[in-house]
């Protein structure tokens, strides 16, 4: 018998059946073979849930579920092949534990310059804390602002503004004679910045403007990890003079999945206790409820306390418990807020302090966002491309 082509000469297989010409009448349905009405109802019932949409939907979810695993390749080499692989990854561990001595160098580095940046956080602080006047020499600064405002003045320029400096001193020393240092410069940068903004309650305000000073100290070798140091003024909400924040930090891979090494990460933190003055622990309040009793049906006023929102809950981080396994997806996300704001605090806000009081450090941040959205919008996505034909992926 000879086999069975479709229109294009392609060969049939055997026992299919054409549901198209079917479908059409066509007129030489009769030299077909005879479809069973079980199998006429299956394919009937097949073209139905085909044509459901969630169906359709859910088999859409499973299909994009399986982008990104493993397609089998490697399976399918030949051993020696896969001993090849095996020698690659060990010279890949190898690779990343030299990785891990070069992050504890740079830690050890970073420890070094750390005692040398003292010298100008030293005048930072004083300069805001009014202790310390800064000489004329050292309040040169010329901004672009006032390289505009030059520019705009035409050759009369810097009449215009020795005569604007003059005024404006004049005006200081009638107004503001009493101003000692950079009023509120702490609590004006953590306003400043989104992540630690969110953190700020109003009654938060009155005790953050007797913050004076944040230093980072790093904990020297072999210990990696740094602790933030919160200075304040006498006030009259506590009496501590430092608050701290601990933060715990490793540079070593995991040895049951060295591959997920990816440099230094913080794995713990740990506050300090608050010795609030009588009535003043913001981070707590006091609810009333009202309770009745089932049998009597008389009621009572009972008071509860319970946790406030505050910037000094910052203070009490989350424990990280000792088994893993055990972090849930809750704590697993006030765990990684807590060390974005940690690493924030330590990696730029410190450091560039005066660039977040003035809101330049913000600018220069949002510009780099936008730059990088409008690379983005650029670029073509190759699957929609019809002539993309992506290589097969080996791993």
């Amino acid at each position: 018998m000879a086999d069975k082509t479709n229109e294009d000469g392609a060969p049939l297989i055997d026992g299919a059946v054409d549901i198209e010409a079917g479908a059409q009448g066509d007129t030489n349905s009769e030299e077909m073979d005879t479809v069973d009405p079980k199998d006429q109802a299956t394919l009937d019932l097949k073209k139905q849930v085909l044509q459901n949409p969630q169906v359709l939907a859910a088999l859409q979810e499973k299909l994009d579920s399986l982008i990104g695993q493993r397609s089998g390749y490697i399976d399918l080499l030949p051993p020696a092949v896969k001993r090849r692989i095996k020698a690659l990854k060990n010279y890949q561990v190898k690779q990343i534990q030299l990785e891990a001595k070069f992050y504890e160098e740079v830690h050890q580095l970073e420890c070094k310059y750390a005692r040398m940046y003292d010298e100008t956080y030293e005048k930072r602080k004083g300069v805001i804390t009014g202790q310390v006047e800064p000489t004329d020499s050292d309040c040169e600064w010329e901004s672009s602002e006032d390289e505009a405002d030059d520019e705009d003045a035409g050759g009369d320029g810097k009449e215009v503004k020795a005569l604007a400096e003059e005024v404006k001193n004049k005006i200081n020393l009638m107004d503001d004679d009493d101003t000692k240092g950079i009023p509120e410069f702490w609590l004006t940068i953590f306003k400043n910045v989104d992540l630690t903004a969110t953190m700020i309650q109003d009654h938060d305000d009155p005790i953050l403007k007797h913050l004076e000073d944040i230093r980072v100290i790093l904990h020297e070798s072999p210990e990696m990890g740094f602790t933030l140091e919160f200075h304040f003024t006498p006030n009259e909400f506590f009496t501590n003079k430092t608050l701290t924040k601990r933060y715990d930090m490793k540079s070593e891979p995991d040895e049951s999945d060295p591959f997920s090494f990816e440099g230094p990460e913080i794995v713990g933190a740990k506050g300090c206790k608050i010795d609030w003055k009588k009535g003043k622990d913001i981070t707590v309040k006091v609810i009333k409820k009202k309770q009745k009793h089932k049998g009597r049906g008389t009621t009572r006023q009972v008071t509860k306390t319970v946790t406030n929102d505050s910037f000094f809950n910052f203070f009490k981080p989350p424990e990280m418990p000792e088994d893993e396994t055990e972090i849930d997806e809750e704590l697993e996300e006030l765990l990684s807020a807590d060390f974005e704001i940690g690493h924030m605090i330590r990696e730029r806000i410190v450091p560039r302090a005066v660039l977040y009081f003035t809101g330049e450090a913000i600018e220069d941040e949002e510009f780099e966002e936008e730059e990088e959205e409008e690379e983005g919008d650029g670029e073509e996505d190759d699957d929609e491309d019809p002539d993309y034909q992506p290589k097969p992926s080996i791993m």
